[in-house]
């Protein structure tokens, strides 16, 4: 039983509710100030779960970059090519050995041609760019960055430097092109000193 001076009646009269509306405007400052913290702080948390639901539905798109890099790491394994050229003195009759491996959990991709060598190629991710660095026989190391692929199946590289010794020269571009799970090719371009480009295209069959 509510005491008879309780500011409440029992009833649900229109008068009844006024006082009970003037009992809560006379609840103490700091008690209404919590009640406002503890709302706001919920009505943060619920906006913060909403978004965060939002933001992990929306799938990740992997850049153009990453789409190539994840095609070059196809690629890993033991291949063998011919090599042809545009000048017949650079050629050779012999099937080539390459070895292609996926290194540093996944964050490089070793290319290791025998000339009889063999030539080492790294390729890696740099942010949003696809690069390359090929350390040559000649003593220089071109770095290349590439392309978004056009067809979802050929990587061109572009040249951004060539550190070293230039007195031969350098290669200067660099396509790869998936053919399948079993064949790619490769066509490299030779800058000489004199200013003499050459081209090289190999034509690589998976080993194992």
């Amino acid at each position: 039983m509510i005491p008879a001076d309780n500011p409440i009646s029992q009833d649900n009269s229109p008068g009844s509710l006024a006082e009970l509306f003037c009992v809560g405007l006379r609840i103490d400052p700091q008690e209404k100030t919590l009640k406002l913290l503890r709302f706001v702080s919920i009505a943060m948390l619920s906006v913060c779960t909403f978004t965060h639901a939002q933001s992990s539905d929306k799938p990740v798109t992997p850049s153009d970059a990453q789409k190539s890099f994840d095609l070059l790491k196809t690629l890993a394994g033991t291949w063998k090519g011919a090599i042809t050229t545009d000048n017949p003195a650079m050629g050779t009759d012999q099937l080539m050995p390459l070895s292609i491996r996926v290194a540093s959990h996944g964050n490089a991709l070793i290319h290791e041609l025998s000339t009889p060598g063999p030539e080492v190629t790294v390729f890696y991710l740099d942010n949003d760019r696809l690069t390359l660095i090929h350390y040559c026989d000649f003593g220089n190391r071109p770095h290349m960055v590439a392309r978004p692929s056009v067809d979802g199946k050929t990587v061109e590289f572009d040249l951004v430097d060539a550190p070293g010794s230039n007195q031969v020269g350098h290669v200067s571009h660099w396509v790869v092109t998936v053919i399948d799970a079993n064949h790619h090719i490769e066509d490299w371009t030779f800058l000489f000193a004199n200013g003499t480009l050459v081209h090289a295209h190999a034509d690589f069959k998976r080993v194992q």
